[in-house]
């Protein structure tokens, strides 16, 4: 149910995947992710992906809509239009995590991942 996280606020130094959310009334509608990156260290970088499932067990081969690679705080914002995945029931994230140059070689992380559903009334508005 919506809204909700879909990452809640952790730190992470793998890979890793978050919990399943069913959409409910939100299926077929339109989301606002929000991603927050809270905490972070030099020299590392982070994907995050969104996945859908009809059934909660075939997460597909591709995601519905990648975040493009972060490498500082900040909170980022990105639109998933679920009309054009109508029997997408259940969404949750995946995240990759990369780190390089000296220092210890795993990385770290804070962050949290927030979904909430919209109208594209309010989207048009603002545009």
């Amino acid at each position: 149910m919506l809204p909700s996280f879909l990452i809640p606020e952790s730190v992470i130094r793998e890979a890793g995947t978050g919990p399943e959310l069913s959409l409910g009334p939100s299926q077929g509608g339109l989301l606002i992710l929000t991603l927050g990156i809270t905490r972070i260290i030099e020299q590392q970088s982070l994907d995050v992906s969104i996945w859908g499932s009809a059934d909660n067990t075939d997460w597909g081969s591709k995601p519905l809509l990648s975040f493009p690679q972060k490498f500082y705080c900040g909170t980022y914002q990105l639109l998933l239009d679920l009309s054009q995945h109508p029997n997408v029931q259940s969404v949750r994230a995946k995240w990759q995590v990369n780190r390089w140059g000296r220092g210890e070689g795993k990385p770290l992380f804070g962050i949290y991942l927030f979904a909430q559903e919209t109208k594209a009334q309010a989207i048009s508005k603002t545009a």
